[in-house]
């Protein structure tokens, strides 16, 4: 028996930059999709507004800014995250203990002041467009899996709740770190659908065979024509 319903877990990406695109695909995906990104482009647009929208539809926000600098400008960014009520947050697990520390550490404040429940931390490890050699040209030396491994241990050690990691990276994450330490897999693409700029990819079945807590989907299916079917169509395929 599954710890969870696949269907429960998938995360749509809203990147668009219009605030009307965005409410249409939230009048067409919820609540089939329950829980939906936010990334820079579209916070940067209408962020306040675009979560307003989602709160009185009542889906789940998860806001992917990637937060990444000194340790106290990152706890004010996470202290306002908080505020906003949103369900989860990201950082970068490249910036190091005392930047994701400082990150817990704030939003835990705000939401225990507030009487909230605090927003799950996630850190990110390496971006699904990269790979050895991406690595490489910045200085990295490891292999792709070890260099994800030794962030998510390092995130884990400093009080995140999980990693952003591609599919290839799961079972070493869960195996080494526990089941219990979430795993958000972007990089996800339906059978037969185009990798774009993605290198590290999976689909949805084996994103979730591997042992993914949530998975990340975004132009499959908010460039589809009929962005509903398209997500109806990979839950078919993951249940």
């Amino acid at each position: 028996m599954e710890k969870f319903r696949r269907k429960d877990r998938i995360i749509v990406a809203l990147d668009v930059n219009d605030v009307e695109i965005c409410r249409n695909l939230l009048d067409k995906l919820y609540p089939t999709i329950k829980t939906f990104k936010i990334g820079s482009q579209l916070f940067t647009t209408a962020g306040q507004e675009v979560l307003n929208i989602m709160k009185l539809k009542g889906a789940a926000s998860f806001l992917d800014l990637k937060f990444h600098d000194i340790p106290a400008t990152v706890g004010k960014s996470a202290a306002a995250a908080a505020k906003l009520g949103i369900d989860m947050f990201d950082v970068h697990a490249c910036g190091g203990p005392s930047m994701m520390k400082k990150a817990v550490e704030s939003s835990r404040e705000v939401s225990d002041k507030l009487n909230t429940k605090r927003p799950l931390i996630l850190g990110i490890t390496v971006l699904t467009s990269m790979n050895k050699k991406d690595l490489e040209s910045i200085g990295v030396e490891r292999d792709v899996k070890d260099q994800v491994l030794y962030l998510a241990e390092t995130a884990k050690k400093s009080g995140l709740d999980g990693v952003v990691a591609s599919a290839e990276e799961i079972e070493i994450i869960k195996k080494k770190l526990g089941e219990d330490f979430i795993v958000i897999t972007p990089g996800v693409r339906p059978a037969g659908a185009a990798k774009a700029d993605q290198k590290r990819v999976a689909t949805p079945k084996e994103a979730f065979d591997r042992g993914a807590d949530y998975i990340v989907i975004g132009r499959p299916i908010t460039e589809a024509e009929d962005p509903k079917d398209a997500a109806e169509k990979i839950i078919s395929e993951i249940e």
